[in-house]
């Protein structure tokens, strides 16, 4: 019984790190610019859809027929549109909506989102896309001395996690320790505080919005050679939104332990209570977890505590 567990759990974990590395970009918008960015499961479809496409077109432009740089060249790109997007959402959008409701900055991050859903179609078309990296597909088998017949892993699995894994430490090291990490975190501590000692605001939510669609971007080459690049990844993303409630809005330890959490606990309760309940336990888990954690602590698990004075 235990092999069957376990091999749950490290599906679970594995699956995590994807939901992590897709809660970074909420937590880090949110962080700097007070924004909850309803638009990252469109920029993690949208992300997906220019990679694969060009990596489909740029063969049939220069004749090259090198898989390795075709990707290489059409990660390039799409990273280069995704931080045009970027710079376009800071002009174009938040720099006119400076110091207004919180609603209105949420309608503009719904209508950010529904417009890339569109001008993705629009532009690069609305059927299935595959996604072919070089990920290895096989399943392998672990710990055959422990467990009878070994634990039965998905390579495919493991290597997007360790990828997730290491983009998330990445980001936690460039925020930690380098100068423009240091002025995000001062921007997400005080606004006001960081302009008047000579940081520019609308240069930081470009980078935050740069650093987001680079997350959406290698999420959405993940998940789309795992399931294909179709619209319905822009809703799977969307599965990151009670994580960051889970783990805390404005906590980048709470997206990776929630994602975590949420990974197996979702993996778990299909597995094991699924076939009780007729399943379909992973599509409303993460939404009652949350619930559960607000119930509790509001301010999620990893979440700052507000204190008004009276």
């Amino acid at each position: 019984m235990l092999g069957p567990v376990l091999e749950t759990i490290i599906g679970g974990l594995m699956s995590g790190m994807l939901y992590s590395l897709v809660a970074l970009g909420f937590v880090l918008i949110y962080k700097a610019s007070g924004v909850f960015n309803f638009a990252q499961g469109a920029m993690v479809l949208f992300a997906a859809l220019a990679m694969a496409r060009f990596s489909e077109w740029i063969p049939q432009w220069t004749g090259l027929e090198n898989k390795f740089l075709n990707n290489a060249l059409a990660f390039v790109i799409a990273l280069a549109i995704m931080i045009v997007v970027a710079w376009l959402i800071e002009k174009l959008v938040l720099s006119k909506l400076v110091n207004q409701e919180g609603v209105a900055l949420l309608m503009a991050t719904l209508g950010i989102s529904y417009f890339l859903d569109g001008f993705g179609q629009t532009i690069f078309g609305s059927n299935i896309y595959k996604i072919d990296v070089g990920m290895p597909k096989d399943p392998m088998f672990l710990l055959d001395s422990v467990f009878p017949g070994g634990l039965l892993v998905n390579q495919e699995d493991l290597v997007a996690a360790l990828i997730a894994t290491a983009l998330v430490g990445v980001l936690a090291a460039f925020f930690q320790y380098t100068s423009t990490g240091r002025a995000l975190r001062a921007v997400a501590d005080d606004h006001q505080a960081a302009q008047s000692i000579g940081i520019p605001l609308n240069r930081i939510w470009v980078i935050v919005w740069s650093v987001a669609g680079f997350a959406a971007l290698v999420a959405g080459i993940i998940w789309g050679s795992k399931l294909g690049v179709q619209f319905s990844l822009s809703v799977l993303a969307l599965k990151a939104l009670p994580l960051v409630i889970l783990g805390g809005l404005t906590s980048v330890p709470g997206a990776i332990v929630g994602g975590l959490i949420l990974g197996v606990g979702e993996k778990l309760a299909e597995v094991f209570l699924g076939p009780h309940v007729g399943g379909g336990i992973e599509i409303w888990f993460a939404y009652v977890l949350a619930l559960c954690v607000l119930l509790v602590r509001p301010q999620g698990l990893f979440g700052e505590k507000i204190i008004d004075r009276v």
